[in-house]
């Protein structure tokens, strides 16, 4: 059955690379694959195994989300929280199934904007992309901020946290550059193994050193302000779904996608309920977001140290894909794409400082980011988490199917796909409405810093502000947004025991620079030089200088004549 699309062509550059037809889906997937076949190619993307995409999953999913799973069942309570936990889960593998079977039946969908075009055509297609650039940039810029915190709890906070988030930036930076996402696979390894190291170190931190006379609720009321807030953060702690055509894409075996999506989806369940049962457990309704933050001093010091890499991989990851997107739109069927040529690696690498960039700004100069990351989690997360997958299944149960009459005789897939529908809408929502409510409570309060402010040390003796609030940390109000950037400036001083933290002004420039060669290894066709300026009270000043490399000149030997 010919698809209601195929009448305005597709694709991005010449509108002919998205195919809807049953010729083509006939045809195998490599011939309408994005990246079509790679033979005699100078950079291969088809190279990941289904393990390796595992991993990128867990790195990219399993990061600083689970930080807030503990204050979450402090709002609901133990038991609650565990159900919301596991059923999240196991939604979450249901809409990865079908995101991978519809990737399947697309093979020429590289990312939600293809998508989108399939669905909603033009309009679709740029909306879509857009979200997933818009949330990509925040995400990292949430991941820096995470980082941010952990720099300055192994420091004792003897910096400003600009300069704390610019050291930050660099290797996240550094890590993106790999055009494949082959490249970033065996540093997620680690990553995963950080996390997971760092989440036993927290768990054997509060159990060695148990928050006394502490409360442990098996169930509790509240208002459906305070618990949709809680319960968004177990919600977006899944929320990784916006990447899954990007790496499917680059698999030697995409029919085995969904093998790496149950290894993601059981270990991400599994290993949340258990973190958030434990550290709630022995730290109680106290717990603070991030978790982390409740520990002792040393544990603090551990986990946070051991976590940095996850942290760092994670941002990698997500500007990465942003990068990836409008990289892929601008070179698709072109020979930039899979050579190494100038135009090729200099678009790439101003695609990846624009969008490290950009997460870095927003990160530092922008009081209210963990709020605005909460807007654009429930603008497109919810969608692309949740939503959409189910739009994914009714459009292709109609015209690649009998139309209707498939939707009625698998009537319990097409109820559960509207119902899909329908739960990622009311997150949508719901989700807006509470981080909206808190981004007024947070200027009400007096929360919010102000842009690019510096701040070197903690002067909690002489200059703590008590917060008109007498809320407990666990009742405060909580961005939606929690999950991905526990350590920015508006909730520092939330979790602080319900108090606002003023900090010293004395922070002198300092300037961060970094050199890079682009290219291949023996041949870079490219030196790039970044330096980023440091100014109390201003916005970071960013230099790049680029230049072709030099050629080196080999000595030739020269016998010496007799």
């Amino acid at each position: 059955m010919t698809d209601k699309h195929d009448d305005k062509g597709n694709g991005y550059s010449d509108e002919s690379s998205v195919v809807h037809n049953d010729e083509a889906r006939r045809g195998g997937y490599g011939d309408t694959d994005v990246f079509g076949h790679e033979e005699g190619h100078d950079i291969k993307y088809k190279t990941l195994s289904w393990q390796l995409v595992a991993v990128l999953m867990i790195a990219e999913i399993v990061s600083n989300g689970m930080l807030s799973l503990p204050s979450s069942l402090a709002v609901v309570g133990i038991v609650p929280g565990l159900i919301i936990i596991i059923f999240l889960g196991v939604f979450a593998t249901y809409t990865s199934w079908l995101l991978v079977k519809f990737k399947m039946n697309h093979p020429e969908v590289h990312n939600m904007g293809d998508a989108g075009y399939i669905l909603f055509g033009p309009v679709g297609r740029e909306l879509l992309a857009f979200g997933t650039v818009v949330f990509a940039v925040f995400a990292t810029g949430g991941q820096l901020l995470a980082g941010q915190i952990a720099l300055a709890a192994l420091s004792d906070n003897k910096l400003c946290l600009m300069l704390y988030t610019g050291i930050f930036a660099i290797p996240t930076l550094i890590c993106s550059f790999p055009r494949t996402l082959d490249g970033l696979s065996w540093l997620s390894i680690p990553s995963v193994l950080s996390i997971m190291v760092a989440g036993i170190v927290g768990m054997v931190g509060a159990g060695t050193h148990p928050e006394p006379g502490r409360t442990v609720s098996v169930a509790e009321s509240s208002s459906f302000y305070t618990a949709f807030i809680s319960i968004t953060n177990p919600v977006f702690a899944y929320a990784g779904h916006f990447m899954f055509f990007i790496m499917v894409s680059e698999m030697k075996k995409p029919q085995h996608a969904m093998r790496a999506a149950y290894t993601l989806q059981s270990f991400a369940t599994t290993y949340y309920a258990v973190f958030a049962a434990v550290v709630y457990v022995y730290i109680g309704n106290s717990v603070a977001s991030p978790a982390f933050s409740s520990l002792e001093p040393k544990w603090q010091k551990a986990a946070y140290g051991i976590a940095i890499p996850n942290f760092l991989i994670a941002g990698s990851l997500y500007a990465h894909t942003a990068s990836k997107l409008v990289f892929v739109r601008l070179f698709r069927h072109s020979r930039h794409l899979h050579s190494h040529t100038v135009l090729g690696w200099g678009t790439w690498a101003i695609l990846i400082l624009i969008m490290n960039g950009c997460a870095f700004v927003l990160a530092v100069g922008v009081p209210i980011f963990n709020y605005l990351i909460g807007i654009a989690a429930s603008l497109f997360a919810a969608w692309f988490t949740y939503g959409i997958a189910g739009m994914f299944w009714l459009h292709d149960a109609y015209h690649i199917e009998d139309g209707f009459s498939t939707w009625t005789r698998k009537w319990f897939q097409s109820t559960l796909a509207l119902v899909t529908v329908v739960i990622g809408a009311f997150i949508c929502v719901a989700g807006m409405y509470v981080t909206v409510r808190s981004i007024v409570e947070a200027y009400d309060t007096g929360e919010v810093a102000s842009p690019f402010a510096s701040r070197r040390q903690y002067q909690e003796a002489n200059e703590v502000v008590l917060s008109n609030s007498t809320s407990s940390p666990a009742t405060m109000p909580m961005s939606t947004a929690q999950h991905l950037s526990p350590s920015s400036p508006a909730t520092l001083a939330s979790n602080n025991q319900g108090r606002r933290v003023r900090f010293a002004d004395d922070y002198a420039p300092s300037v961060l620079s970094l050199r890079l060669k682009l290219g291949p290894r023996q041949r870079p066709t490219m030196v790039l030089k970044i330096s980023i300026y440091f100014e109390h009270g201003r916005l970071p000043r960013v230099k790049v200088k680029t230049k072709k490399p030099r050629e080196r000149r080999r000595r030739q030997y020269v016998p010496e004549e007799e």
